[in-house]
């Protein structure tokens, strides 16, 4: 086998690993971005909560102390 035969093989197998971590990378991506978007429509959810229950307390009558102090 020639040096440039040898620079071949070892070129070529270092472009189909870089291809593997590349689709492995991207696979690995694409899950975060899932857990991401999750925990985003959460955190819409809870904060939505939070404005109602939020708005219910504004409406409640202020708390006032007992006439026996």
């Amino acid at each position: 086998m020639t040096d440039h035969e040898d620079r071949m093989i070892r070129l070529e197998e270092l472009a189909a690993h870089q291809a593997k971590v590349i689709e492995e990378l991207s696979d690995q991506l694409a899950e975060q971005w899932k857990a991401v978007e999750q925990t985003r429509a959460k955190l819409d959810r809870l904060t939505e909560r939070f404005l109602t229950l939020e708005e219910a307390s504004l409406d409640a009558p202020a708390i006032t102390k007992p006439p026996h102090y």
